[in-house]
């Protein structure tokens, strides 16, 4: 990770809504000349394409530091700002509806950028947001994992919608989760700026196997904890964005918050949850640390005092980043080595 060349924007300087997109490109100049500069829409995917492009082209992450990407909700001259740049890498999700903003915008009148979907491709290994995870999958679904995602089918039957582009709003978008999917969106990154700079095809290439790499370790981490884990279901005072790591590794995460980041749990939410901590003898819960010490972390307490439970760790859904982690240096494979595969390792009873 090359800190001289990651200085995070702030997010004071973000984009004008949908309604004043097209009137910030009125008077932007003619159009920067090579492939020098770019934006990536969120953290991860931020990290990513700074491991793609190398020394070829710097890449700014326009959401601060304690951040979340999706919901974001960015001001000012974002879309100028861009639009001044030569890439912008995205996700095409109402998720993160400002970027699908920008992105439409720099197509329909600023075709010199390059615009990336990192989800192009992945039609049909899109979840659904109301899937069920078959916390049993991981000992007869990946039996045959071989690192490629092509190895496991989604299906109709399965809660896999193929169509991604008719109804993008049924998907859940945090496939970066998912250290396999990931190596997808790598290879998509790698080959959009191979496309749009040709003289720098190599590099692109070279950098994303290389980093590929590096997550096919990951998965083998997630797999070897898994395999190790002496229950299959871990709690999480939090929403839930880890429906991909769990359909892959084939264990469950319970949460009293569900699947919206804006629910509150309700009293009976708590006491079932509390109840499957002291069945399960679990002893570690695990939380969001972009929401503490806020409303997770006093859900955390709550648990930890109706509960047996001891202790609690972070899970990071590294839409983001924060100040302690940056200063670390710690990119997406930092960040999942560092906190989230501890976290999974206590929470499973995987020693």
């Amino acid at each position: 990770m090359n800190l001289t060349r990651r200085a995070l924007v702030r997010a004071g300087a973000g984009a004008a809504t949908a309604g004043t997109i097209a009137g910030c490109l009125d008077d932007v100049g003619s159009a920067t000349t090579g492939l020098d500069t770019g934006y990536a829409a969120f953290f991860t995917l931020w990290d990513w394409t700074e491991q793609v492009s190398g020394d070829a082209i710097s890449f700014e992450n326009p959401v601060g530091t304690g951040e979340a990407g999706h919901g974001w909700s960015p001001s000012g001259d974002l879309t100028r700002e861009i639009a001044d740049s030569g890439a912008f890498i995205y996700f095409d999700t109402p998720e993160f509806s400002w970027a699908q903003d920008i992105a439409a915008t720099l197509e329909a009148d600023y075709d010199t950028v390059t615009v990336i979907d990192g989800l192009s491709g992945l039609d049909d290994q899109l979840l659904g947001w109301d899937h069920e995870v078959d916390a049993g999958g991981h000992e007869n679904g990946n039996d045959s994992h071989d690192g490629d995602s092509e190895s496991h089918d989604h299906n109709d039957e399965d809660g896999h919608e193929g169509e991604h582009d008719h109804d993008p709003s049924s998907f859940d978008p945090h496939v970066w989760l998912d250290p396999v999917l990931a190596r997808d969106i790598v290879d998509t990154i790698a080959q959009g700026l191979a496309d749009a700079d040709p003289d720098n095809a190599e590099t692109y290439e070279t950098n994303a196997d290389e980093y590929t790499s590096e997550l096919e370790s990951l998965d083998q981490q997630f797999e070897d904890l898994i395999d190790a884990a002496d229950r299959q279901i871990a709690v999480f005072a939090g929403h839930d964005s880890f429906t991909y790591l769990q359909e892959r590794y084939g264990f469950e995460i319970h949460t009293p918050v569900g699947v919206s980041a804006q629910a509150d749990p309700s009293h009976s939410d708590i006491a079932e949850t509390i109840n499957l901590v002291d069945e399960e003898g679990i002893e570690t819960i695990l939380y969001d640390p972009f929401n503490a010490p806020d409303g997770s972390y006093q859900l955390v307490e709550n648990i930890l005092d109706g509960s047996d439970a001891t202790d609690a760790m972070p899970l990071t859904h590294l839409s983001g980043t924060l100040a302690k982690w940056n200063e670390q240096g710690w990119g997406y494979r930092e960040q999942m080595e560092e906190i989230n595969v501890p976290a999974f390792r206590e929470a499973l009873g995987a020693q």
